[in-house]
């Protein structure tokens, strides 16, 4: 359930919808922060549901000691009205057990919102990588046939790679049996998209391959890939834009050992 942040019902009608998929490396969660701080996008609700482990913080995206100390929750919606932009941010592991009912939470609030398209930022393991899928930029995408309707001229000109099918068994090529999307590390990535499939739903996935430890590269290089398509900074240069660091990230490793100890 949305629940707005002043009592009042914004409208997300035709409004494009970014949010993360919690997955190896957290990478969508770190793209995402990249572009609430730079676009300073406005908090306007939270996702209110039981599917998330239950956990609050200050604002991680303090630029003064004043709102340092407001109390933010696991997921939480931000807008940029002159992008016609909304954000979903995640910053709770999903209750394994309620995997499918976040999934049809989140396509239930994005039919009733009327979002003219989704974008789903997410990561798999590199490790699980097929032959065929070690060639190339690591970045993938997946497009509902719906999306795929009024993006292909889009999808085209930026020449990106779409996410691969595999063999249902590695190192077997049966004839009978259909290669399959699979998408290990990538937490509810795959049954979003399959949802949404099903549902008719404008939606894209936008993954990396990647690997767990210091992700804020990886981050850098899937917003700049979602920037390439919905042009998110203006930049006219045509060189790579420069993201300014969230202020939460100097806690990514946590805050380091007190000199008390010692």
């Amino acid at each position: 359930m949305f629940i707005a942040s002043d009592n009042s019902s914004p409208s997300f009608k035709d409004f494009t919808l970014v949010m993360p998929a919690v997955a190896v490396g957290n990478v969508g969660q770190l793209a995402v922060d990249l572009i609430v701080s730079n676009l300073n996008m406005s908090r306007v609700g939270h996702i209110h549901t039981d599917c998330l482990i239950p956990m609050a913080g200050n604002n991680p995206y303090a630029t003064c000691k004043d709102d340092a100390e407001e109390i933010h929750t696991p997921a939480e919606v931000y807008t940029a009205p002159e992008l016609k932009l909304a954000v979903l941010q995640i910053r709770a592991p999903i209750i394994q057990t309620k995997n499918k009912k976040f999934r049809q939470l989140i396509v239930s609030w994005i039919k009733a919102s009327g979002f003219s398209r989704t974008v789903v930022l997410s990561s798999s393991h590199a490790y699980r990588r097929d032959d065929q899928q070690l060639q190339g930029s690591p970045v993938r995408y997946l497009f509902t046939p719906s999306l795929l309707k009024v993006s292909a001229d889009a999808l085209k000109e930026l020449g990106w790679r779409e996410m691969e099918r595999v063999p249902a068994f590695p190192g077997l090529t049966d004839a009978d049996t259909e290669p399959r999307l699979c998408i290990p590390g990538g937490g509810i990535t795959k049954g979003l998209y399959t949802d949404s499939c099903t549902e008719d739903l404008p939606l894209a996935v936008l993954l990396l391959f990647c690997s767990e430890g210091d992700n804020v590269p990886d981050a850098f290089t899937l917003v700049n890939h979602l920037n390439d398509w919905l042009h998110l900074l203006d930049n006219p240069s045509q060189e790579t834009p420069k993201w300014k660091i969230p202020s939460s990230w100097s806690l990514l490793f946590g805050s380091g050992i007190p000199p008390a100890l010692f």
